[in-house]
């Protein structure tokens, strides 16, 4: 690791700059601005251009798709735009008629093409935007606990903010509010939290992610009897829920109803100045090491960028009464300098990826530490205190855009130090080895959170286990009660990042094995590796990875059983991509 760095204020952004500039970049081919989302109607086509016999009343346009790191960029894909959940059912009644695929499409706020590979042609693709009309959300006081139904179009920052006027809410989240329910429970989507020392679980709440939260659901499944495609509902202790729950866009959920609990004010703090060789040391250390910050309040982010000495810790804690040092706040996204792009980044993005220079990156990495250790004083941020949903989402779009690996590693609570620093030391190790041939792969942080599984009790007296996700628990591993997540960033197109996931993948799929843990892709991050791309070893879309979440497992539980349930439920495969494809065989 380098000598610390010296920080200085960041000077004011250049929104406007860096756009421009990232246009240069994707004419470079290296990284796709986040472009503004035309539509073009279905009647400006040409009536030879439009999809047969569309469902006459709703709107049918050409959209522009764009994922969150902007590698899935589609300048023209058929779009319709449902308003009610029978709407849906005609859409996808008249696909299967014409051969049509369906995907539903959310804020795409997602790195893996679970919903469209720009490979793999979209002529006879419709995506549903579920965030124009399906977005209904109440909620239910009087049952215990208190149950929410909402449609899986609304957004997760909207679906906490009617939580929270009902005085609920949930013990973690994903900290971008710019996805939607139905995105986030397609991939299992987590925050991070385990019970701090003497802390007992809150009835309505869980550890795991937000799909353990689910009651019950609707789905657009094909009846066999009718035969075509209807709205059927599922609840919790129905055997089949499980391969919905967490379903990879395998399947199109309308609603569903989650139980949550009473809301929670959090402190949150942050530390900069606890050194990588404490924080993350070897389970025999003591000192400020992540097993002491979970043991003292059970929920902690360490962001860590490359080259620098000590990671951006948060540490949330559950404190009833404001304390005396921390600023009160009434509103999510509270760290405004993560939020937007300053002038002195933007030069060093331009002149790592377009210049070349990428002996630049120890310090981008120190800059982008430099500008979070300022911003903290400036905004009066690092110790802030409010509403559960007020400290735990906190990443806008404005955000610089970076692609992402992503894993969780299952392993008992008492192993998360010993998880974490053979982690660390095998990618410094890495990185160093790279350095010394002249190559920086990684140009952005090493993100690390811990959580519980997705211990069906939590929703209650026999429900079903979400077969497809990554915080499924091991039955013939019942001390294994906790997932530490890795995800490493990097700027698109950075030469030999691909190359450096799949060394990462490699060895944590051989170091996290037998008695000790076990590993499981993080479904919306980067994962089966190949030396120049995401998403293309074979080995581990056809044999690992179904694997990795059979072992151990009852019959009903396993890889091969979601499939099958899925395939029953849509035996045309309607609800497909070319990636889902491989995976379900």
């Amino acid at each position: 690791m380098t000598q610390d760095f010296q920080h200085t204020a960041p000077l004011p952004s250049s929104r406007r700059q860096f756009i421009g500039d990232l246009a240069r970049l994707s004419a470079a081919g290296i990284v796709t601005g986040w472009t503004p989302i035309y539509q073009i109607a279905a009647h400006a086509q040409g009536a030879a251009n439009v999809p047969p016999g569309f469902p006459a009343g709703i709107a049918l346009y050409k959209q522009a798709f764009q994922n969150w790191s902007g590698e899935i960029a589609i300048a023209d894909v058929w779009t319709a735009a449902p308003d009610t959940p029978a709407a849906v059912v005609a859409i996808v009644n008249w696909a299967r008629s014409y051969g049509y695929r369906i995907r539903p499409r959310g804020y795409m706020h997602n790195w893996s093409p679970l919903t469209i590979d720009r490979t793999g042609g979209t002529g006879k693709v419709v995506l549903l935007d579920m965030t124009k009309s399906l977005t209904a959300v109440s909620v239910d006081t009087s049952s215990q606990p208190a149950r929410v139904t909402a449609q899986t179009g609304i957004a997760m920052e909207a679906l906490l903010a009617a939580l929270e006027k009902s005085g609920l809410g949930v013990t973690a989240s994903p900290a971008p509010g710019d996805i939607t329910l139905g995105g986030a429970l397609a991939i299992g989507a987590h925050g991070t939290a385990v019970p701090a020392s003497g802390e007992t679980p809150s009835k309505g709440h869980t550890y795991g992610s937000l799909s353990n939260l689910v009651l019950s659901l609707t789905a657009v499944v094909f009846d066999h009897v009718k035969q075509q495609y209807v709205l059927r509902s599922f609840r919790r202790n129905d055997p089949d829920i499980g391969a919905f729950l967490v379903h990879l866009g395998r399947a199109l959920i309308v609603d569903v109803t989650l139980q949550v609990g009473a809301n929670r004010r959090l402190r949150c703090q942050s530390y900069v100045d606890i050194p990588a060789y404490e924080l993350f040391a070897s389970s025999k250390a003591g000192g400020r090491t992540v097993a002491s910050f979970l043991d003292r309040a059970g929920r902690l982010e360490a962001i860590w960028f490359p080259f620098t000495t000590c990671p951006w810790l948060k540490v949330w804690s559950v404190q009833s009464t404001k304390p005396l040092f921390s600023r009160t706040v009434n509103q999510p996204y509270n760290y405004p300098f993560s939020d937007s792009i300053s002038q002195p980044l933007s030069d060093l993005v331009k002149r790592i990826v377009i210049g070349g220079e990428r002996h630049l990156t120890p310090l981008f990495g120190q800059l982008q530490m430099g500008i979070v250790v300022a911003g903290l004083g400036v905004t009066l941020s690092a110790d802030i205190w409010g509403w559960s949903r007020n400290v735990l989402q906190y990443i806008r779009p404005s955000t610089l855009r970076v692609t992402a690996n992503g894993y969780a590693v299952l392993a008992r609570r008492a192993d998360v130090q010993r998880v974490i620093a053979e982690f660390v030391q095998f990618y410094q190790n890495r990185v160093e080895a790279y350095r010394q041939r002249g190559e920086y792969p990684m140009n952005g942080p090493v993100e690390i959170r811990v959580t519980g599984l997705d211990q069906p009790a939590d929703a209650g007296p026999g429900a079903v286990t979400p077969t497809l996700a990554a915080l499924k628990p091991r039955p013939d591993r019942p001390e294994w009660t906790v997932a530490v997540y890795f995800d490493i960033l990097t700027m698109p197109g950075t030469p030999s990042a691909n190359a450096f996931y799949r060394e990462i993948e490699q060895w944590m799929l051989s170091n996290y094995a037998g008695s000790y843990a076990t590993v499981r892709p993080e479904w919306s991050k980067g994962w089966a590796y190949t030396s120049a791309a995401a998403w293309q070893d074979d080995a581990m879309i056809g044999s690992a990875i179904p694997a990795l979440y059979t072992e151990g497992q009852p019959a009903g539980s396993t890889w091969n059983a979601a499939r099958d349930t899925l395939d029953r439920y849509d035996p045309g495969r309607i609800f497909s991509s070319p990636l889902l494809d491989r995976l379900f065989g």
